[in-house]
């Protein structure tokens, strides 16, 4: 008899391609679409190709399984979803703090509701269409890097628990985008054309500042306006409050300015944020907390190749364990350490576990 398996179906092409993977290997897949958010009555422009779970999506995912003969079910998990990451989305950035909301996703709903689908069947595993591999060295999954580095998407996976990599199975970690979309292609999947979502699929146009306002618009007017400053605390000009900021950021200031200014840090105890020049953001050491390993954890001290964005290649740098917490310290100066970001760990292609940037730290 084959062996069962949940397939996590968002009504998009890698989803699709994954699910078509699985039935080749010989497992007998369950389409699954949990629908996370409706973004209908949110306002902002409609974008119904980076909607989070719309009907179109639910109704595409549903006809990829009904193509290729698979049962396919839809589980809500909107309440869910707005408690563990919209509003945490929210709170992170009322805290001066710039959530990374795929993570968090990942790491406390995904991969924990799947599990538990998956368990009712009788402890079948879980597929995804992650960008992202898993191998087995003594006797133990490790989850890798994508073979396509241009859509590696371990970053995002750092969180999620360890025990389920043995039963978590990602199709398409040895492929390309190129080469699912030439699969779905070939084999008439309805999704071969669906474009790639959004890097927040709960903000469909992009513009979180606009959704802040529509969901916290109360916090956001108690906040205020506040100072923008320079380094040495000269006021520069004036913001709308703290929480449409974030480091790095160089456009909205409304500053006249001989050279390019970026957003430094933001101070939410009195609601200013300090710019300055690009080179003042560089800095080589920060905090991370909430840390989540995917292997045996180590203890001291561990030379890691660090990523400290999605689109970051990884800098060399040196991890002090106290616990709970790590100092990072790269070999060569990062640019805008961000707090609220993640920070993950690799040996090579190999995750080794990640956390949650609480603060840069002095040289």
């Amino acid at each position: 008899m084959a062996e069962r398996i949940v397939v996590a179906m968002s009504g998009g092409v890698d989803s699709s391609v994954a699910l078509l993977k699985v039935l080749e290997a010989g497992y007998e897949p369950i389409g699954v679409t949990m629908k996370l958010w409706e973004y209908r009555d949110m306002g902002g422009n409609l974008l119904a190709e980076s909607n989070c779970c719309p009907v179109e999506a639910v109704n595409l995912a549903r006809d990829v399984c009904v193509s290729l003969g698979v049962p396919h079910y839809t589980l809500d998990f909107r309440d869910t979803f707005k408690r563990l990451v919209v509003d945490d989305f929210i709170s992170e950035y009322l805290a001066g703090r710039t959530p990374n909301p795929c993570v968090r996703c990942n790491s406390y709903l995904k991969w924990d509701a799947l599990i538990d689908y998956a368990d009712q069947l009788g402890q079948a595993k879980i597929a995804t269409g992650h960008y992202a591999r898993i191998s087995t060295a003594n006797g133990q999954p490790r989850l890798l890097k994508g073979r396509d580095l241009h859509k590696d998407q371990s970053y995002v996976l750092w969180g999620i628990p360890r025990e389920t990599l043995q039963r978590t199975v990602l199709p398409l970690g040895d492929l390309t985008k190129q080469e699912v979309r030439r699969l779905a292609e070939e084999n008439g999947l309805a999704t071969a054309h669906v474009p790639d979502s959004q890097d927040i699929c709960f903000v469909a146009d992009g513009d979180y500042r606009r959704f802040l306002q529509e969901q916290a618009g109360p916090q956001l007017e108690r906040i205020g306006s506040g100072d923008i400053l320079d380094e040495a605390g000269v006021v520069l000009g004036s913001h709308p409050g703290y929480a449409h900021y974030t480091v790095g950021q160089r456009r909205g200031l409304g500053l006249s300015s001989p050279e390019p200014l970026y957003v430094k840090a933001l101070d939410p105890a009195h609601n200013t944020i300090t710019v300055a020049a690009q080179q003042s953001l560089y800095g080589s050491r920060c905090e991370v907390r909430n840390l989540n390993w995917l292997c045996d954890p180590p203890e001291g001290t561990l030379q890691v190749q660090a990523r400290i964005r999605y689109n970051s290649s990884g800098a060399a740098a040196e991890l002090s364990l106290n616990g709970e917490q790590a100092i990072l310290t790269f070999t060569e100066p990062q640019l805008a350490i961000t707090a609220g970001q993640s920070a993950v760990f690799y040996d090579g292609d190999v995750l080794l576990g990640g956390g949650v940037i609480s603060r840069r730290l002095a040289a």
